[in-house]
């Protein structure tokens, strides 16, 4: 299959690098000091979301601001022990592109996401972060501020994601999107394409665009 597309966008954590160890690890100590029960923890969705949206399901209004802070710093003191790593195929796949042409659109903050893309040496032109819009995945606003930003119709953009949450908000946005069966089984995932990962996709640029090939 070849999707044919001008801007590239992508997930981060789950697309890119792999985080999910990190992310245990510190959300149950999160949730340990603001004594949430395993059964109130177990209920709640992690992956692809806002830490402020996952705080304020668990936690009183006015708790959230802090139990956010508490959360990003957790999360970014663990990136030097191994909080993120490069998932196959993404320093390839990244690097066949011109910077001018892709973006990553994340649900973390702008300070945990650069930390975790620093240390995988991932310097993105374009970086859509949780505080840059007001509604955050599945809504479109993510991926329409990237395409935005980029100055490509969303109709000429391809949203790369490994969550179901990011996978509906490329699709309303009226993008391309291609699934990567890291996080979650390709069965479970809605997409134009569903592969593996990074390393089962080509990029072709040409004067009219980027032509991607892959297989199902």
């Amino acid at each position: 299959m070849t999707i044919h597309a001008q801007a590239l966008l992508f997930d981060n954590d789950g697309t890119l690098v792999s985080s999910l160890a990190s992310v245990d690890r510190c959300w149950r100590q999160w949730a340990g000091e603001y004594g949430i029960t395993a059964e109130e923890f177990a209920r709640v969705e992690l992956h692809g979301r806002t830490a402020a949206e996952i705080a304020a399901d668990l936690l009183p209004a006015e708790v959230v601001p802090a139990a956010v802070a508490r959360i990003e710093q957790l999360e970014v003191d663990d990136v030097p022990n191994g909080g993120a790593q490069l998932l196959p195929g993404t320093k390839a796949f990244l690097d066949s592109l011109p910077a001018d042409r892709w973006a990553v659109v994340t649900s973390a903050t702008r300070r945990l996401a650069e930390a975790r893309l620093d240390a995988v040496g991932i310097l993105p032109k374009t970086l859509v972060a949780a505080e840059d819009v007001t509604r955050g995945k599945p809504d479109p606003e993510p991926y329409l501020l990237a395409a935005r930003a980029l100055g490509v119709d969303p109709a000429h953009c391809v949203v790369f994601e490994d969550a179901p949450a990011g996978l509906r908000a490329g699709r309303a946005a009226g993008m391309t999107t291609v699934a990567l069966a890291t996080t979650h089984r390709a069965h479970e995932l809605e997409a134009d394409l569903v592969v593996d990962n990074l390393a089962a996709l080509s990029a072709l640029v040409t004067d009219g665009g980027v032509e991607i090939s892959g297989r199902r």
